[in-house]
């Protein structure tokens, strides 16, 4: 998003993390809520670009939106929306877009409420290498001929009791409602929010060997000092990796053994 978009989602982000500070509002519920939304907006393209046309009065806006959800969903989630449609917005698909982040940042609110959030990234991070690595099932979650219920059944049966319940709400709304996400692009992305929930960069750690837990600290504080973030490893076995280990952080991509990397971050401690 740029420009105006942009500044309308942080500010509703805001209000998202002030609604979820309450101990009265229920995350995951909102959450719901706030998909239905993002459902209803996708499918009514008329709709949507009346709350988002920049020649309409914000507040006859924002009372078009109670109106046609006060009934709907509950007075957090009608209000976080009223919100959003004052604001204003470069394309009218932005507002879409953004609901759907809120979403999915509501849902990983309950998690961090409930101290599974790091539960939640691993799992996305192994969900995203299971998907990569069977094309088989790829095919059928992606497969535009197949129903919603019977993809909402696969992933049931292959996360439920297994994955916390943010986790399958979370894939589960991506591969039944990709809007025009793939479903690695779409995984990144929950990856990234999740980071986000503590302030943390993610990295994608591919080494030859399982790292060691004194490994995995020491290599954790190096890449926090170099990037000046907390960092989560996501962590991943190929024997076949080049120099022993492979370490990706956004666009840029690290090669080498992790004695030279660390050897290399403690230089520029020093430094």
């Amino acid at each position: 998003m740029n420009g105006a978009s942009r500044e309308a989602l942080a500010a509703a982000r805001e209000r998202l993390d002030a609604l979820t500070d309450s101990t009265s509002v229920d995350a995951g519920s909102l959450a719901d809520e706030l998909a239905a939304v993002t459902a209803l907006l996708h499918r009514e393209v008329s709709l949507r670009r009346v709350l988002t046309d920049p020649a309409q009065d914000g507040e006859a806006k924002a009372e078009l939106a109670q109106r046609l959800l006060g009934t709907q969903v509950s007075g957090p989630a009608a209000d976080l929306v009223a919100g959003m449609v004052r604001s204003r917005w470069s394309q009218s698909r932005d507002l879409v877009d953004a609901l759907e982040q809120l979403a999915d940042t509501a849902d990983l609110t309950a998690a961090q409420k409930a101290g599974k959030l790091d539960d939640v990234e691993d799992e996305l991070f192994r969900f995203g290498r299971i998907v990569s690595g069977s094309t088989g099932l790829r095919a059928a979650l992606t497969d535009r001929k197949a129903t919603t219920s019977a993809k909402s059944e696969l992933l049931r049966s292959l996360l439920g009791g297994r994955a916390q319940s943010a986790t399958e709400r979370l894939v589960t709304r991506l591969v039944t409602a990709p809007r025009g996400r793939s479903l690695e692009s779409g995984l990144e992305s929950l990856s990234k929010l999740a980071a986000e929930r503590r302030d943390r960069m993610v990295a994608i750690v591919t080494s030859a060997v399982p790292l060691s837990d004194p490994q995995k600290r020491r290599l954790g504080a190096a890449l926090a000092t170099i990037y000046g973030r907390q960092m989560h490893l996501n962590l991943d076995v190929d024997p076949e990796v080049l120099g022993g280990i492979r370490v990706q952080v956004g666009d840029e991509v690290i090669n080498g053994s992790l004695a030279d990397r660390l050897e290399d971050a403690s230089r520029r401690l020093a430094s």
